[in-house]
């Protein structure tokens, strides 16, 4: 059986900060990651835009070029799937062979939820989670007119924009009364909206799908709860993940919702991390509460305070949550949560396409959504962080710098 002092299962985005950063840090002993993709860590964002959109080759979103983890004495173990884990053996079942660890950092993140409907399994029903996704949905593209997007979220709503951009026919069916609804405010949601239907996409709310017409083996059209029936030649479905923690809660681990870590991402296992997408842990930044955060700035951070920990050094996750996401000509940059919000505050004019929703809670900024604002979204950070009660009349007004407006 192989062993290796520190292993790291996943590689993607957490997987491959805890590798830099453990070389980073002066970590000379063994190091290997698992990874279910044959490919080297890859970023995960752009597949959806510029990867999807044929704007970045594959080889300009890799985290760091395929030679760089030799170069760095990190086995890359690709094309493989842990199955078990065996916490007081200390080692991983992954096909048919057994891999021993010292300390084991899980990176695994999530994989995409599915349509459990009828017709869910055609062959032209696809994800946007892996490069295989975007790939086989690449191969199809010049061969189909109409497609039909279930889900309002980012995913959904920036595969909209490339495929309109490809001067296809899309139709992005959202179930709740607004897009965005489980991370943003009103505000926000309607401006995207508004976005996408001026760029003619025929984007519906409160759109209940009942399942999908398959011939062949193809889905032909997607089935609505009223009985209409919507024409198309692929499917895009976007409507989350499924935290990829099985083997750890099979093993022990606390854990409902992704696995639980502490603020040094320790699982409830000895000498097991958990971090990323699939890690569920208490973020000052949403009041303390419990949750995963699907993001690269999570990923990034958590792995680094993993890192830490195994080198000996007690440094809390703390780190300020942030997001963007490219769609057109609009570039979106989120800091802070804005969970729980009781007020927003607008600045600058949606109808400009360069404002800023801040979002507060009992008077406190919470987080801010900027639009084409990239000074907001630099600025507004210090605020998320202070937790800080401002003069509302100053932070509505767009021309007073968002460092210069005064405490209430």
């Amino acid at each position: 059986m192989s062993c290796y002092e520190v292993l790291i299962v996943g590689a993607g985005h957490a997987g491959a900060q805890a590798g830099i950063a453990l070389r980073q840090a002066g970590f000379e002993g063994s190091i290997a990651m698992i990874g279910d993709e044959k490919y080297p860590p890859y970023e995960r964002p752009p597949l959806s835009k510029e990867y999807f959109a044929g704007d970045k080759s594959f080889d300009r979103i890799l985290i760091r070029p395929a030679n760089f983890w030799a170069e760095r004495t990190i086995d890359m173990l690709l094309g493989r799937r842990v199955k078990s884990v065996d916490p007081v053996g200390k080692f991983v079942t992954a096909g048919d062979e057994e891999i021993g660890y010292g300390k084991l950092i899980w990176c695994t993140g999530g994989s995409p939820r599915m349509l459990t409907c009828n017709g869910a399994d055609a062959h032209n029903v696809h994800a946007v989670r892996r490069r295989n996704d975007v790939d086989a949905m690449m191969a199809k593209i010049d061969h189909i007119d109409h497609v039909t997007i279930i889900g309002g979220g980012y995913i959904g709503l920036e595969a909209a924009a490339v495929l309109s951009k490809f001067g296809k026919s899309v139709v992005l069916l959202e179930a709740l009364d607004r897009v965005l609804a489980r991370v943003a405010g009103e505000d926000l949601s309607r401006f995207y909206e508004a976005e996408h239907r001026a760029h003619g996409v025929d984007l519906r709310t409160g759109a209940k799908m009942d399942c999908i017409e398959v011939v062949d083996g193809k889905a032909t059209a997607v089935l609505m709860q009223d009985s209409e029936r919507i024409a198309t030649d692929m499917v895009i479905v976007g409507i989350g993940i499924i935290p990829e923690t099985g083997p750890l809660i099979a093993a022990g681990a606390a854990g409902s919702n992704g696995v639980d870590v502490d603020e040094y991402c320790r699982t409830s296992l000895p000498d097991i991390y958990a971090v990323g997408d699939c890690a569920s842990h208490a973020n000052r930044f949403a009041g303390g509460t419990q949750m995963r955060l699907e993001s690269v700035q999570n990923a990034n951070d958590q792995a680094k305070v993993a890192v830490a920990h195994i080198m000996g050094k007690d440094e809390a996750y703390d780190a300020v949550p942030w997001f963007w996401s490219n769609q057109y000509d609009l570039k979106l940059q989120t800091v802070g949560l804005s969970t729980g919000f009781d007020q927003t505050v607008m600045r600058g004019n949606p109808a400009s396409r360069s404002f800023s929703v801040v979002y507060l809670k009992g008077g406190k900024v919470i987080a801010l959504d900027c639009v084409n604002m990239v000074k907001d979204y630099v600025q507004g950070r210090a605020h998320v962080i202070s937790g800080a009660a401002l003069d509302v009349a100053q932070l509505a007004d767009a021309s007073v710098p968002l460092k210069e407006v005064q405490l209430a």
